[in-house]
């Protein structure tokens, strides 16, 4: 989700569920970021973190979170523009993204 999704849509209350830790912690500034190119990734998640009201970061350890990245998939494929596609696995199979718009 991106800064300018934040504001338009003007999210009051944000609860982000991740399952790196280091990145949980990164964020939490409670670790410090050694990869100077993450700087810039870290900067702006600040930044759209600054914006709702109340935000809450919360690690998921990977073995508790086997479902996560089929949704994450599928909100990715809605956020998509017109020209863009993604392949994503749900339940063993193959889904993709319609190729006209007229199927939304």
């Amino acid at each position: 989700m991106g800064l300018q999704m934040v504001v338009e849509i003007g999210i009051k209350d944000l609860d982000v569920c991740g399952d790196s830790q280091l990145v949980v912690n990164q964020l939490l500034e409670e670790y410090e970021i050694k990869k100077k190119d993450l700087i810039p990734y870290h900067t702006q998640s600040l930044q759209i973190l600054d914006k709702p009201d109340t935000v809450k970061l919360q690690h998921i350890p990977k073995s508790a979170n086997k479902m996560a990245d089929p949704h994450v998939n599928l909100a990715a494929t809605l956020a998509l523009g017109a020209e863009e596609d993604i392949t994503i696995p749900v339940c063993g199979k193959w889904v993709v993204t319609p190729l006209e718009d007229e199927f939304l």
